[in-house]
């Protein structure tokens, strides 16, 4: 029995997350009937159903999405090592560093001064991307290294905590919780993050899809929006020193956890400009907070 091949598993993965021959070959930039063959083809070679047809609607078998979940990660490791070879075949390769704009603790200066001090660091380049997006870009190859806020989606990935910090809930200064020294979840009922879900679900970092739902693509937008009484937003203490407005308020939530900075990088990774980077981000996380210790 032979293998799929990278282009099969293309062609299976549009339709099964179109659920809709016709839209996957759109997707797909061509015409539906070679790829219902290519589907047969990939099934009579596998040996079994991946797609339950009907007049109506096409449903994934167990096989299917067991080869969807498989084959979903089989497509990003090959786009992944496609993207890190051209990468370390430039002339002058780099060290891309995967966040969100703002969101590093205000850590990442002092992390590049010593990065940089390190023989082994190559130039450094910002890939600022939405909340969310930085795993997806590290396990993509677009990025060799990130600063990502906890939670995330891990797989692939190895990570290493940086900073512990508060989260504050962001509001209008007119909203009459304002006028509070602090909040519980059940007090934000009613109030909505900018992704849409509920603030009193005590979910801060909004959308787990990257992208997914926001009506703004960076802080500045998203703390407009809180001005008017729009949405509440979940930030960490840093990201509120750096964004005070007068037509905000901050205010410590009670029940909210705190917020953990952690820096992530591909677990097969071998590069000596990422273990660079994560012993000066490990080295300035630990005297950041060592400078915060009561003495």
């Amino acid at each position: 029995m032979n293998d799929p091949e990278v282009r099969q598993l293309w062609y299976f993965v549009a339709v099964a997350e179109e659920l809709h021959f016709g839209r996957a070959a759109a997707r797909l930039g061509m015409a539906q009937p070679p790829l219902s063959r290519a589907i047969r083809d990939l099934e009579r070679q596998l040996g079994v159903a991946l797609l339950e047809r009907t007049t109506r609607q096409v449903r994934l078998t167990a096989a299917g999405e067991v080869l969807l979940r498989d084959a979903r990660a089989a497509l990003e490791a090959v786009t992944a090592a496609a993207r890190r070879a051209r990468e370390a075949g430039r002339v002058s390769p780099r060290l891309r560093v995967a966040l969100k704009a703002d969101v590093d603790g205000g850590l990442l200066p002092q992390i590049l001064d010593a990065y940089c001090a390190d023989g082994a660091a190559l130039p450094p380049e910002l890939v600022l991307g939405r909340f969310g997006e930085q795993p997806q870009a590290l396990r993509e190859g677009r990025a060799d290294v990130g600063l990502v806020l906890c939670p995330f989606d891990d797989r692939g990935l190895d990570r290493e905590p940086l900073l512990t910090e508060p989260l504050l809930v962001a509001l209008a200064a007119a909203d009459p919780l304002a006028a509070r020294t602090e909040l519980c979840l059940a007090d934000l009922a009613g109030r909505k993050l900018p992704g849409g879900s509920a603030a009193s679900d005590g979910r801060p970092t909004g959308p787990r899809r990257p992208g997914a739902g926001w009506p703004a693509s960076n802080l500045s937008e998203i703390f407009s929006l809180v001005e008017t009484g729009s949405v509440v937003f979940f930030a960490p203490a840093s990201v509120a020193r750096r964004y005070r407005r007068p037509a905000l308020a901050y205010r410590p939530v009670t029940d909210l956890p705190d917020s953990t900075l952690a820096l992530a990088w591909p677990e097969d990774t071998s590069s000596p400009a990422v273990a660079a980077f994560v012993r000066a981000a490990c080295t300035v996380a630990a005297t950041r907070v060592e400078s915060v210790m009561p003495s």
